[in-house]
């Protein structure tokens, strides 16, 4: 999960603040020391994931694109210089645009926002941008909620009582609700100070940086494993009385033995890189093979292992996780069932290969194995009223195809609420009635007004005549004598 850390450099962040008794220091150095804290721990334990940073005041700059290279980050915050006034809808702008770019809209995304609680002054505010949200065109929206998932993190470099003089602490609450409440506000406690600032950072670091340890088993192999990012707990909508579910944690007890002591004691990565691990052995089996791995995370609940390259010559261990429950892809059927070959009564898959037991077929048909209708484009439409007026104009030697096609499109209209489409085409039933030429046969205009009429009373939304499975039968004539 990349991180967006959004720097503010505006001037009021060059406001001073007293250490000690000792030499001034702006809220930018309080800012920057707690941002230092927190790249040293990403680079120690988050060392796979992409960072960037971003500085912004009334206009935003991307200073260091998405990397694993934390000390560049770190020497971009030494050389950050001051600009004018705070404008917070620039800079989630510019979020958006760098994050779209990079990762498209379907990869979440970690957002630190690092302000003084300073909102701005008239246009541009924080406080004038959620006023006149609600009253913008389309082409101006406000950039949150984003486009993508996102966690937003805001690290108020000032305490809470300071907040809460002004309206700051409001806007800012209502600022984390529009991005999706998936966040939190953090504030210092205590006087200002380096102290204060460490130990908010620490409360962010414990929040969404904490690092992810599990042991992996297969049989009687095992391996310490760390995932990045962190698994979240799931929350299955179905259940009576949700509650989370998390990723099981299995933490081994390891033993320690007294060694010789070598006149050059190896490291410690020298030493795992000499040991055998059965994670590595995994990774490369599944590399080679081109194949995955189930795994277990928790009852009635799996996921699957799998490599991934990054470019060609770096790949890694890859874990994707299933919805909760026994059988979370119905096409392979309940993973509990599932074993090896050796212990079937037959071969599933034949002596030569030539068949194989999956996908699963349902016992019930899938609405989506059905012949719907679906109109993607308008062009789609179009040939349907058209399929249904040519068959008009053949009446009644093609009454039976006339209402199957009617029918069909009666459904589809009743099924997205597309009530106007059914008043249109019953005004075309009724022109193409005008319209037929004397030597057209009688039954034809009967047909035609009984159908329009049929789909005006559809298109009134009455239950009586706009049921679901009703279909309009040709109406009965006798015209032999």
């Amino acid at each position: 999960m990349p991180t967006v850390v959004l720097m503010d450099v505006s001037l009021s962040m060059t406001r001073p603040v007293s250490l000690d008794g000792s030499d001034e220091f702006q809220r930018k150095n309080l800012a920057v020391h707690g941002l230092n804290m927190l790249f040293e721990h990403m680079a120690s334990n988050y060392r796979l994931e992409f960072t960037s940073l971003m500085a912004f005041s009334s206009l935003w700059e991307l200073l260091v694109p998405f990397t694993r290279d934390y000390n560049a980050l770190q020497e971009a915050l030494s050389t950050l210089e001051d600009y004018d006034k705070t404008c917070v809808e620039a800079a989630l702008n510019g979020v958006s645009n760098v994050v779209q770019q990079e990762w498209g809209s379907a990869c979440p995304c970690q957002v630190v926002l690092v302000t003084d609680g300073s909102l701005g002054i008239g246009k541009g505010s924080l406080r004038h941008s959620l006023q006149t949200r609600k009253h913008r065109g389309d082409d101006k929206k406000f950039p949150l909620p984003f486009p993508f998932p996102t966690k937003l993190f805001i690290m108020s470099v000032a305490n809470a009582e300071e907040l809460q003089m002004t309206d700051a602490m409001d806007n800012l609450e209502e600022l984390l609700r529009l991005s999706g409440g998936d966040g939190q506000i953090f504030t210092m406690e205590g006087p200002l100070c380096m102290k204060s600032v460490q130990a908010m950072f620490g409360r962010l670091i414990d929040h969404a940086y904490s690092p992810f340890h599990a042991v992996l088993h297969c049989g009687n192999l095992s391996s310490d494993v760390q995932v990045f990012p962190r698994p979240e707990p799931i929350v299955m909508d179905e259940e009576v009385e949700p509650m989370p579910r998390s990723v099981n944690i299995e933490v081994d007890e390891v033993g320690t033995g007294a060694t010789d002591e070598l006149e050059e004691e190896p490291s410690a990565s020298q030493m795992a890189g000499k040991s055998p691990n059965f994670c590595v052995l995994l990774h490369g089996s599944l590399k080679v093979e081109g194949m995955v791995a189930l795994v277990q995370l928790g009852p009635e609940w799996y996921g699957m292992l799998y490599s991934q390259a990054d470019s060609k010559k770096k790949s890694n261990l890859m874990m994707s996780l299933f919805e909760p429950g026994p059988e979370p892809l119905p096409w392979l059927g309940k993973i509990t069932h599932l074993g090896p070959i050796s212990e079937a009564a037959e071969n599933p898959y034949g002596e030569d290969d030539s068949k194989s037991p999956f996908p699963l077929q349902p016992s019930a048909k899938r609405s989506y194995a059905q012949n719907v209708t679906v109109w993607i484009k308008a062009s789609g439409l179009q040939t349907d009223v058209q399929k249904i007026l040519r068959n008009a104009r053949k009446l009644p030697d093609k009454t039976q195809t006339f209402y199957k096609e009617l029918n069909r499109l009666r459904k589809a209209a009743l099924a997205f609420g597309f009530w106007e489409l059914l008043k249109g085409v019953a005004d075309l039933l009724e022109r193409e009635c005008t319209l037929l030429p004397d030597s057209a046969h009688p039954d034809a205009a009967f047909q035609l007004s009984h159908a329009a009429q049929q789909l005006k009373l559809a298109s009134t939304g009455d239950s009586q005549y706009a049921a679901f499975d009703h279909n309009i039968a040709p109406m009965h004539t006798d015209f032999s004598s």
